[in-house]
């Protein structure tokens, strides 16, 4: 008994919910996330979202298993490996999006529930048909991250701005491209590239590394707009005494704009050098510059929106 809640919370893969922390975004970045019951409504959203993205996990192994079998590190996983049952896998799989719009329909509203529903439906059209689709298939796993960006805005009632949702749209290129050059590295090295997912075989080194330095660039640019956009100024009155005369309104959240350069290098140095990058969340965990420079960029944007 103990081992099957164990291959269910494995198929559930908890790890993944740091995606959601996308959710907080828009109040860290553009509110006073300590404000009110801000992050009580963050949390429910969060526990929302969770079970959602964990629904959409169990669907896509279902229908991957047959290829996850083929695959060096996914073959090892509860469904294709046989230690979950298909049937069973369905059944928690419904269990688990019904209580999630049940939850969202009572703590996060009827908007919020909407995307969640939007989320899933992607997911499954992802699992069926998008993901044998080059390109397609990368922009639709980037899509998953605006939708929690928006969600965040919407159940924190906190209007969301043009340059944020670029940048989120970069950022989520970048990490998509980039997990589809981890995984190719990683095929190509067992010779099971064309067997377990279609698409890979049609990317060409060149289209990748060019996305990734496209998607790259333009997370750097939409992020210095954004800073740039959005810097509080008026909280910071008191610190301008001791500034030059020639600084008359400072943007002083394009400070954390090294932080992004150096976070995105460092992400292209785990891709290239490391070869790492298939599971962005382990990279994460794992790396500890990386971690260490977002932990830095969090610390310094909650300061200047909520402390300074």
């Amino acid at each position: 008994m103990i081992d099957f809640f164990y291959q269910i919370i494995r198929t559930a893969r908890p790890r993944q919910w740091l995606k959601n922390m996308a959710l907080f975004a828009p109040a860290l970045i553009l509110g006073d996330i300590s404000e009110g019951n801000i992050l009580y409504k963050l949390s429910n959203a969060f526990i929302s979202f969770s079970l959602m993205a964990s629904a959409a996990y169990f669907v896509n192994d279902i229908v991957d298993a047959p290829k996850d079998a083929l695959h060096p590190i996914k073959k090892n996983r509860p469904i294709p490996s046989g230690k979950l049952s298909v049937l069973v896998a369905w059944v928690i799989a419904l269990l688990l999006m019904a209580t999630s719009i049940t939850y969202s329909l009572k703590f996060n509203g009827n908007f919020f529930t909407i995307i969640l529903i939007v989320y899933i439906l992607i997911q499954f059209l992802y699992s069926l048909l998008l993901r044998n689709i080059i390109i397609i298939d990368s922009l639709t796993v980037a899509s998953g991250f605006v939708l929690r960006v928006i969600a965040g805005g919407i159940v924190t009632n906190i209007s969301i701005s043009s340059w944020l949702i670029l940048t989120t749209i970069a950022l989520s290129l970048l990490l998509a491209f980039g997990k589809r050059r981890s995984e190719k590295t990683i095929l190509s090295d067992t010779k099971t590239e064309a067997e377990t997912r279609k698409t890979l075989k049609n990317y060409p080194d060149t289209l990748l590394d060019s996305m990734i330095t496209m998607s790259a660039t333009f997370c750097i640019v939409a992020y210095s707009f954004f800073t740039f956009q959005v810097s509080p100024d008026s909280s910071l009155s008191n610190l301008k005494r001791y500034l030059p005369s020639i600084i008359e309104s400072p943007k002083w959240l394009m400070i954390t704009i090294p932080l992004v350069i150096y976070g995105i290098a460092r992400y292209l140095y785990v891709i290239y050098e490391k070869k790492g990058g298939e599971s962005p969340e382990r990279v994460l965990l794992s790396d500890k510059p990386l971690l260490f420079t977002v932990i830095a960029w969090i610390s310094f944007v909650f300061l200047m929106n909520n402390i300074l």
